[in-house]
């Protein structure tokens, strides 16, 4: 069969460097994963194990050892075979079983309500594994790399689904690892299938011009190497051209065109030491113009993935601006197979401690996941934490910080320490006192601010502040431990509002029995620690109600006729006040209409209960009405509200009518409110420098439509480029 060809390629290409043990080893494995897939096909109608050795091969040629493609052979054995994974470890040793169990999916999963939590459940376990031996992630990227080039052959709904998991989580993995080949081709594959019209249309452009950037290339080449060798004899140098994605995010994402990207010509100078890179900048800044703001030390200041270069902007002699690289051998083996490098290269003792240095965010990842009960945490912090734009900022010390890009003083906090975060007060950025939510930008020397104070801790608002799940989890952390009896009653008085809020309604003994069981099923040993969950975040109660919903139907189906009626809620007294306004279970009401958004009738309305100023009226869509009740500070005193049908009053309201500033423009537009008999009780104008002007105008109406009908006569006159309600 065609597919034994493949795998003779794949002894091919090991057998240089692994043992004659290592290669019997990894036919065995082929032997078992063949036998054990022989009845399977791909959707493409292909067998099945042509997936197992293109997943070897991938791993081969980054110089993995003989057990990562002894598993590689292996990895849908156990999930898709009969085959067991004592049986594998009795064939093939515990190291190549834990491999292809941490790889191997946990499958449908009883608890998880959701794909996106049997999704976290997923990439849990695979961290879990990935924190004892950090091949199983190898293997799990190579195996995604060969389904997203097969990808065309699933369905199209799976294929959008396949593609935007690799582009939130496993090329992120891939670029934390450092391993670029995945990151790039995982992110060009994605873009190919969530956005094929965009992806064509830049292949396209780069293949039509692909002659005119390799010519350029290479001019610009021997233009350096020409003058960098009578310094640096040994320089090794090569082009390259930014990724499809990397146009992509540029262009499309950021609404520019491709000529404004300043770093889709890249030429690399790979050199042998660390004296040398400095030489080559220093020569490379000789030759050429250098953009400011554009130069990058990452040689002094490594990124996350332990990534070392200098990267420079410089505009060439015909206008066009290109990026340099410049890194030593290592640095450049390091850059291109990321962690893999350490199998690879076969690295020393600086590699060892350098490849235990990259080891530890998958711990600290871990660690501060365990902080929360949401499974889906780990997965946000992948698609937050883990993106390519960083910003580098420093302590007072000189130690550098890096974060995502859009952190806050917050997440610096954090970053530096669970600890100093916990006790920070305030912050200075280079000397002077800034906010809390200050975004940190590149270069700046932040001092962090703390306080001795027993019993002091971070506010519970700083979780809606920061930008990295990591920082977020550790404050949920501080609340879970430090004020145990504060979240029970903040999480039992959510429950309760939540449970009247959807009409819950059981005996006592019944609803302690409901509400166990749900603590249960959260993973929760008792209902206090359920109540402590929601009361520190750990736990979103909104994300779990449909559930308890649906569970609250069952059991109310399941009880008898007169069990049914005795739990029935009562209705709500609904009452109807002198202002037309009907609010829900409150009777003779101070009613005042709020001025941020001067509520008409037909428009949505909310009340909110005032302290000694009875219920202010707000429409929906009011600035200061919160999207989501149940999360504002005080959800108890917004109470639902409505118009009465009959109502026939009169109110005023504030329109904003935006306009070319000509003459006459005022006199025309009180003259179509007259024509209308719509009352004015106040006129005002504000001009703009490009000659427009906004006049505020303050008339009576009698409901949203006679307002709806004011505007479009307005929006009629010469001139008039935008009508609007001011407030809302």
């Amino acid at each position: 069969m065609d597919y034994y060809k493949d795998f003779q390629g794949l002894i091919e290409t090991v057998k240089e460097s692994f043992t004659k043990e290592d290669i019997e080893k990894i036919k065995k494995a082929f032997t078992i994963a063949d036998e054990a897939h022989k009845e399977q096909r791909r959707r493409s109608g292909e067998p099945y194990i042509i997936h197992p050795i293109a997943v070897a091969r991938i791993l081969a040629d980054m110089g993995m050892d003989a057990d990562s493609v002894c598993a590689a052979l292996l990895h849908d054995v156990v999930e898709d075979t009969p085959t067991t994974a004592a049986e594998i470890r009795e064939m093939f040793g515990p190291d190549v079983e834990h491999l292809v169990d941490g790889v191997t999916k946990l499958g449908q999963i009883p608890t998880a309500s959701s794909k996106e939590e049997q999704q976290s459940e997923n990439i849990r376990k695979m961290f879990l594994a990935m924190s004892r031996d950090i091949r199983v992630v190898i293997i799990k990227l190579a195996d995604r790399v060969h389904n997203m080039r097969t990808l065309k052959f699933m369905p199209e709904e799976k294929r959008r689904y396949k593609a935007r998991e690799t582009l939130e989580i496993y090329a992120p993995i891939a670029h934390r690892l450092g391993i670029r080949a995945f990151k790039e081709e995982l992110e060009d594959l994605a873009i190919s299938f969530l956005d094929p019209v965009a992806y064509g249309e830049i292949a396209k452009t780069l293949e039509k011009q692909v002659e005119s950037r390799h010519s350029f290339l290479e001019n610009i080449k021997d233009e350096i190497s020409e003058r960098v060798r009578k310094d640096v004899p040994n320089v090794h140098i090569e082009g390259r051209i930014k990724s499809v994605h990397g146009i992509y995010r540029k262009t499309y994402m950021q609404n520019r065109t491709i000529d404004e990207i300043y770093d889709i010509y890249a030429v690399r100078l790979i050199v042998d030491s660390v004296y040398e890179c400095y030489c080559c900048l220093g020569i490379i800044h000789d030759m050429f113009n250098p953009i400011l703001g554009r130069f990058k030390d990452y040689i002094s200041t490594p990124k996350p993935n332990m990534y070392q270069s200098l990267h420079t902007t410089v505009i060439g002699k015909a206008g066009v601006p290109f990026e340099v690289q410049i890194r030593t051998w290592e640095m450049h083996h390091t850059a291109e197979y990321g962690i893999a490098a350490h199998w690879k290269y076969k690295l020393g003792m600086s590699g060892k401690v350098k490849f235990e240095e990259r080891l530890s965010w998958i711990r600290q990842l871990l660690e501060s996941q365990k902080e929360s009960d949401d499974v889906e945490e780990i997965v946000k912090t992948i698609k937050t934490d883990f993106v390519p734009e960083e910003v580098f900022a420093f302590t007072p010390k000189g130690d550098v910080i890096s974060l995502p890009m859009g952190s806050c003083i917050i997440d610096f906090a954090y970053a530096i320490h669970s600890a100093v975060g916990n006790k920070m007060i305030g912050a200075k950025v280079d000397g002077r006192i800034t906010t809390l939510d200050h975004k940190v930008n590149n270069g700046e020397i932040i001092e962090i601010l703390t306080t001795s104070q027993q019993g002091k801790g971070p506010s519970r608002d700083w979780i809606k502040i920061a930008k990295t799940t990591s920082a977020r989890t550790k404050i949920r952390g501080w609340f879970k431990k430090e004020k145990r009896e504060e979240n029970i009653i903040e999480g039992k008085a959510e429950v309760e509002r939540e449970f009247k809020r959807n009409n819950i309604v059981l005996p006592e003994k019944q609803m302690l029995e409901f509400i166990g069981k749900i603590a249960e099923r959260q993973h929760c040993n008792s209902i206090d620690e359920f109540f402590a969950a929601i009361g520190y975040g750990g736990l979103t109660l909104t994300k779990i109600i449909p559930r308890i919903k649906d569970d609250y139907a069952k059991l109310v189906k399941e009880m008898s006729p007169e069990a049914q009626v005795a739990i029935k809620p009562v209705p709500k007294k609904i009452t109807k006040s002198a202002d037309g306004i009907i609010i829900e279970g409150i009777d003779n009401c101070l009613i005042k209409f709020s001025r941020c958004c001067d509520p008409l009738p037909g428009d949505d309305i909310i009340g909110f209960i005032t302290r000694g100023h009875g219920v202010s009226i707000h429409t929906r869509k009011c600035v200061n009405v919160p999207k989501d009740i149940s999360r504002a500070a005080e959800p108890e005193r917004w109470i639902n509200a409505s118009w009465d049908r009959k109502v026939q009053n009169s109110y005023r309201v504030t329109l904003a009518v935006t306009c070319m500033n000509r003459m006459g423009m005022l006199a025309d537009l009180s003259a179509v409110i007259a024509n209308m008999h719509v009352m004015i009780h106040s006129i005002f104008t504000k001009d703009a420098s490009d000659g427009r002007c906004t006049i505020y105008m303050t008339i009576t109406v009698n409901g949203a439509e006679h307002l709806k009908s004011v505007c479009e006569k307005l929006k009629k006159v010469k001139g008039v480029l935008e009508t609007e309600r001011s407030g809302l």
